[in-house]
Order: structure tokens, then sequence, then C-alpha cells
């Protein structure tokens, strides 16, 4: 069955599974279809960040004057610092004619699918929890203890995932980028019909 055209699709899923990966597939081989919704924050520039590509950076008084006037879609506080998608980013995109594409906790994927913006949100599992653990100790980037703290929270996802499979349009285990891709792509065919025919011609 057909449905009405989605403005949003939204990636949920622990860290380390791919979120980003599958994300950045659909933006570099769809870049006139799909955009990355910037989101607002209120930490601080880190390294070679640019305000307005990798994230608004406001103060903690904007982010709240904006969350009084209803102009989040969603919000989360992680590590003291508040994190956020705006109605403005979302219209910016659809304006464009383009979908936008998020990478955000469940809580966030929640309170999206509440907006009045239409969305897919998928839920990725990694093919297994070892998988996970050799995918994060992996990348090198943290400290044993940072990578134990995420697969913490990983546990707790996964299981509010099996628990809750009602808040997610799509659960897709995320073994192989490539595999992972294409099915995706054939899902949103099938449930969205012509606004994802150009999928055909790639």
């Amino acid at each position: 069955m057909v449905e009405n055209l989605i403005s949003m699709l939204i990636f949920v899923g622990p860290s380390g599974v791919g979120k980003s990966t599958l994300a950045n597939e659909f933006l570099r081989t769809f870049p006139s279809k799909f955009s990355f919704s910037i989101s607002h924050t209120t930490r601080s520039l880190r390294g070679n960040e640019v305000d307005g590509k990798h994230y608004y950076f406001i103060t903690k008084e904007q982010m709240k004057e904006k969350i009084e006037n209803n102009e989040m879609l969603e919000f989360d506080e992680v590590h003291s610092n508040f994190y956020g998608t705006s109605k403005s980013e979302i219209e910016r995109i659809t304006k464009n004619g383009q979908i936008s594409i998020m990478d955000v906790s469940i809580k966030g994927a929640i309170n999206l699918k509440k907006s009045d913006f239409k969305s897919f949100s998928i839920f990725l599992l990694p093919p297994s929890f070892e998988e996970l653990e050799r995918r994060l100790r992996g990348r090198r980037t943290e400290s044993d203890e940072k990578i134990n703290e995420r697969l913490e929270n990983a546990k707790k996802e996964i299981e509010f995932s099996e628990k809750n499979p009602q808040h997610f349009d799509q659960i897709l285990v995320n073994d192989d980028l490539k595999i992972s891709y294409k099915k995706l792509k054939e899902i949103l065919l099938e449930k969205f019909g012509k606004q994802f025919n150009f999928f055909e011609k790639n």
C-alpha cells in the first residue's frame, strides 16, 4: 500500500551500529533528494566545526527560548548540553523539495513521530553485541571507559527496541552496508511508491 509522502527519514540505534554510514550513503548517492538535518546545540565548537554546517551553535538561553516558543520538534540534554531539531530546519529542507535525513536518540525519534511532519524511522540493530563491541573498539578513538559506557547504553537501547517495536517503522539488522542500503531502498519504494521512484535509476 502506498502511503503519503514523508518529510523525514530518521535513523536510530546504538553507537557503532552504522547510522551515519547508512545515512551518508543516501546523501552521497542522491544529493538532490536528501539533505542532512542540522541540529541545534548549546555545546561549544570543536576543532574545525563550522556554525550552520555541523551544528547551529546557540546559547542555553536561546535554546530554552526556542523550547518555550515550541520551535523545537525534539530536544534532549546530553552531558549538560542540549541538542535538538528545529521546525525551521525541516521546513527549510522541505521547501527545497528534499527529504530530511537525521540521526537522533530514541527519545528524539519518538518526539519527531508526534510532529506534524510525516516521517519514517529505522532502528538499526547490530548483527550481534560482540560485533558492535568489535566495531567500537576498532575505531581506536576512545578510552576503554568511554567504550564501556557506549556498550552499556547500547544494551539499554537494543532492549528498548525489542520491548517497544511500535515506536519504529522498521527494525533492520545492519550486518552489511550494501545489503542494508538495498533493503531499505526496497522498503521505502514499496511503502511510498512514486516519492522514491528515483531509486530505480540507481
